[in-house]
Formats: C-alpha cells, structure tokens, sequence
C-alpha cells in the first residue's frame, strides 16, 4: 500500500467526496484507511471502567484506499510514484510535478 499514516488525503467517492484530511490509521490487510473526520458513525456506548461518559459518540469508520488520492502541497490531488536515489534508497514522489511527497 502506498498510503501511509500522517499523509494529507482527499475523497474522491462516496457520501465524504471532496474533504481533505489527514490519515490517522492505516489497514493494510484489509486494504482500507482511516481518515479523520471523514466517513463517521454514530456509536452507543454505555458507561465502562474505560470511558466513563456514556451516550452516543462520532466515530471514523475506515473506507477503502482506493476511494482517496493523496494531495501533493504544489498541485494538489495526485498519483505516487517512486524514484530511487543513489544510495539506493526509494522515495515516493508526485507524478504530476515529481516532487516529494
């Protein structure tokens, strides 16, 4: 998976189309992320030793990788690439102006 967690996202399907925001988890088994604030759900919990306050709590759902693309700070929503450097070391960067992502 090319995505990684910290990395600026925007949707590009779905209820959440058009947000942008940053991935706080990442699934890569299931091939799905969690991005903050987007894809939310309504939890009921009950007051627990953990979590003292009970009601209903907002909760990010995780939505699959391929429904987001990552936003590059020069041109925006983009593809990754990679370029090795000559050391030998790989490095993701934009496809559309080849800068680092």
């Amino acid at each position: 998976m090319k995505l990684k967690s910290g990395d600026k996202v925007m949707v590009i399907s779905g209820k959440d189309t058009g947000k942008e925001s940053k991935i706080s988890r990442v699934l890569p088994a299931k091939g799905k992320i969690l991005v903050e604030g987007v894809n939310t759900a309504k939890r009921h919990t009950k007051p627990t030793g953990r979590t003292m306050q009970g009601g209903i709590i907002d909760k990010d759902m995780p939505i699959d990788a391929s429904n987001v693309m990552i936003v590059c700070d020069e041109c925006g929503p983009t593809r990754i690439g990679h370029r090795f450097d000559d050391d030998g070391g790989k490095h993701r960067v934009c496809v559309k102006c080849g800068g680092d992502l």
